[in-house]
């Protein structure tokens, strides 16, 4: 029978076998776990004895094929370092002894298992184990009580190890458990975490067995992509350290989660806002150690509330002030030189309408400054007038009479005292707002201002008290800016239900009008109830946690946890956030789709992986998932390391493709170099000038069938503008000539002569490129015959 349980029926698995006399377990990821993704992760400990994992590997197996020549189907782990220190006794015994404090320093007892145990020698059974493992049983006995302390092993009756007895379970050491108890098989209960070996072997000889089911399918998958992103994140200190995840017995035993949207928050956020909580409790003691008075932890609004409610957990009451970048922004313009740097620094990037909003303009004055016309008129008539003594006058006076206004709000909120710590906490990135306010809070309240953020990246160089729970001080400059790439989904997950802040008042915030919608906050809120479930739990699922459970490996399995989801997203989470928006938060109204599968498919189609440079879009890593994983680990590679890629690296095979350029006088016959993309299309780009060529594409030189995704013309200047930048596809009107239409853009060349023609659109006066998109689909037979043709003479 394929009776199943999961870890949280644990404690209630007596009820299988009320006749049972005894109750039976396999120990490891049964009883004892391992703070680790894989157990032979735990091997990495033994780089610093002389032994690396792989040779730890290739002893066992190495000792293995020994065993099998003599007979026996298992090895103990004496066997394994003769063959990893052959001749060495001395070199064997240290490594033993290595592997064996390794393993105690990672293992820890799965509480509803103990809590199993304690109840079946409440009810008068007896509790054995029986393992597959290359430990004898006074090791392993050692193990469970460094690991799990005495109490638990005390609990222990009998122990069979596979080692001592030559075979394993599914082998048949079952039988030998038999034989040394001499009781009926259906009088024995046993649970474990291995169908074959801990369900199907001894329920042949009649024992009534369950087969403990650790995780879902998509646990599984999440651990499993979260350890490779913590080999693929990582610098060389943890290359050689265990892939640790001190979530994992957590989410094994909370597995009755609803659906995606539940999981997302209990399993993905829950680790990571757990770890950052605990974090700020300890900088806010550190800091009050450090400094003296009261610190003050302020969590910044928007991003900062589910962080807020994450420390508020396990902490007291925090404090919530919403400072926005722009208001932080608006209080920070307290000379010339700030104003000017400000719109110098934004210019060429932002629309003069919203420097000015930011500036605090008036609606009218901003529509006399910037005026009309072409958007790089408006920008250079904007930063004239902004430099103009009177302007800069008004906005300073204005900043001046913001900043008390941001000032005022604080002390309502968290009345400060002069000598207390504000600790500003944030997300991050680069501690925007305390760059702004940091030299105002100071000035005006007589305090500390110290900036905790879960993840610091500045893009300048600060004297600011600034720290990260993720940092240059654990991260290269290189991982963090991977990090911050697509970190838009984590800030929309974790924000408010709220308008970004605007100005204060007498009544507090003055906020903008939330224009996310409302099943986008109602996916959220449901999101961040898991999250803080799983926050709430703590180590509940550790007997008591292993001592490599520390801060560093709670920072290691958040940061898995975060660049998996930004890298390597699953489906089902993808569909609780496709239709996720985010807000600019920049005092405008403008919002943006996170993601766009559609448009990517076009993007990777026309300019391949390159196509994410020109979008604006917040999650593009999102858009990659069902497009091949090679990509996924591609962008993730590049953005880790900051690999110098270009487009020419992806273009090992181009397509000479023949065309015909006619001005209506001449026509000339050439060939124009089309770039590989994705997924097989190409793409040509065919300069025309001011609309000077009809451009004809003589596909049926090369094809009988070709697919053609797009005809379009794009102005020269701008063909690879970002969509910030404005850049547009005029269509074109393309005549067939001895062409077949088929679904799909799919047609068929009925003949080497076979053409389309492409007319120049209208002079728009200034210079175009015909851009096409194609995919072979059939070589014409004779095309592909010239090769070897030519081959041959």
């Amino acid at each position: 029978m394929d009776l199943s349980i999961k870890p949280s029926d644990l404690p209630e698995a007596l009820a299988l076998a009320p006749q049972a006399e005894i109750l039976s377990l396999d120990c490891f990821d049964t009883l004892i776990w391992r703070n680790t993704h894989k157990p032979t992760d735990v091997f990495a400990e033994l780089e610093a004895h002389g032994c690396s994992p792989i040779q730890r590997m290739i002893a066992e197996a190495a000792a293995r094929r020994r065993a099998k020549c003599l007979g026996r189907d298992e090895v103990g782990i004496a066997d394994i370092y003769a063959c990893a220190a052959p001749g060495d006794p001395a070199a064997q015994a240290r490594l033993i002894q290595a592997e064996l404090d390794a393993e105690a320093r990672h293992c820890f007892a799965f509480r509803p298992t103990v809590e199993l145990m304690r109840r079946a020698k409440a009810a008068g059974l007896e509790v054995m184990i029986v393992s597959d493992t290359y430990l004898d049983e006074a090791m392993l006995r050692e193990l469970i009580a460094r690991a799990a302390g005495e109490d638990v092993a005390g609990l222990i009756d009998r122990v069979f190890c596979s080692s001592q007895y030559g075979r394993p379970k599914a082998g048949g050491l079952f039988k030998d458990v038999l034989k040394a108890l001499a009781v009926a098989p259906d009088h024995i209960l046993h649970i474990g975490d291995n169908k074959g070996a801990d369900l199907t072997a001894p329920q042949a000889l009649g024992i009534v067995a369950a087969h403990l089911e650790q995780f879902d399918a998509s646990d599984v998958q999440r651990l499993r992509l979260e350890a490779a992103a913590d080999r693929l994140i990582g610098g060389a200190p943890e290359m050689r350290q265990p892939v640790l995840q001190p979530h994992r017995a957590q989410l094994a035993v909370h597995r009755d989660r609803a659906d995606a949207t539940e999981a997302l928050g209990y399993a993905v956020l829950g680790p990571i806002l757990a770890a950052f909580a605990r974090w700020i409790e300890a900088e806010a003691g550190l800091l009050e150690k450090q400094r003296g008075g009261r610190v003050l932890p302020v969590f910044l609004m928007r991003d900062g509330y589910l962080p807020m409610r994450a420390y508020e957990a396990g902490a007291p009451r925090a404090l919530a002030a919403e400072i926005s970048r722009f208001t932080s922004q608006a209080a920070a313009f307290a000379s010339d030189e700030a104003v000017i740097a400000y719109a110098e620094k934004h210019l060429e990037t932002d629309a003069p309408e919203y420097i000015a909003k930011q500036l605090l303009f008036t609606p009218e004055e901003a529509a006399q400054a910037i005026g009309r016309g072409p958007i790089e008129t408006r920008r250079s008539r904007f930063y004239s007038e902004a430099r103009k003594p009177r302007v800069l006058g008004r906005v300073k006076a204005r900043s001046q009479a913001f900043a008390g206004r941001l000032v005022d709000y604080l002390r309502r909120v968290a009345d400060p005292k002069p000598g207390d710590t504000l600790m500003l906490v944030d997300l991050g990135y680069n501690g925007t707002v305390q760059n702004n306010i940091d030299a105002l809070l100071r000035r005006e309240l007589g305090v500390h201002v110290a900036g905790r953020y879960l993840l610091l990246s500045e893009s300048e160089v600060s004297s600011l008290d600034k720290r990260g729970f993720i940092d240059k001080r654990n991260y290269d400059t290189w991982t963090l800016n991977a990090l911050t790439a697509y970190v838009a989904v984590l800030e929309q997950l974790c924000t408010a239900s709220q308008g970004s802040v605007i100005d204060y008042d007498a009544a507090g915030p003055v906020r903008r009008r939330n224009d996310i919608k409302a099943a986008q906050s109602a996916v959220r809120e449901r999101v961040q109830a898991a999250a803080l479930r799983f926050v709430a739990a703590g180590p509940e699922a550790m007997h008591r946690p292993p001592a490599s459970a520390d801060e560093a490996a709670q920072r290691r399995a958040a940061v898995a946890a975060l660049a998996r989801l930004l890298f390597l997203p699953l489906p089902e989470e993808l569909a609780v956030l496709g239709e996720f928006q985010h807000d600019v938060n920049l005092g405008s109204d403008e919002t943006l789709e996170l993601f766009d599968p559609a448009q990517a498919e076009a993007g990777l189609r026309r300019l391949g992986l390159f196509y994410m440079g020109k979008s604006r879009r917040m999650y593009l890593s999102a858009e990659l998932r069902g497009q091949g994983l090679p990509l996924s680990l591609t962008l993730l590679a590049q953005s880790r390391f900051g690999l110098d890629l270009r487009q020419k690296d992806f273009s090992d095979h181009v397509i000479e493709l023949p065309i015909m350029a006619a001005d209506g006088q001449h026509v000339d016959l050439q060939r124009i170099e089309a770039m590989p993309t994705h997924a097989g299309y190409y793409t040509a780009c065919i300069p025309i000038g001011r609309s000077r060529y009809a451009i004809g594409l003589q596909f049926g030189k090369l094809y009988d069938f070709v697919q053609v995704q797009e005809i379009g013309f794009a102005r020269a200047a701008s063909l690879w503008a970002t969509e910030r930048e404005g850049a547009s596809t005029i269509p074109a009107q393309p005549v067939f000539e001895g062409v077949g239409g088929g679904p799909g853009g799919l047609m068929q060349m009925t003949g080497e002569e076979a053409f389309i023609m492409v007319p120049p659109p209208p002079d728009a006066g200034e210079d175009l490129v015909l851009v096409v998109v194609f995919r072979p689909i059939a070589e014409r037979a004779r095309a592909a015959a010239e090769p070897q043709a030519v081959a041959a003479a």
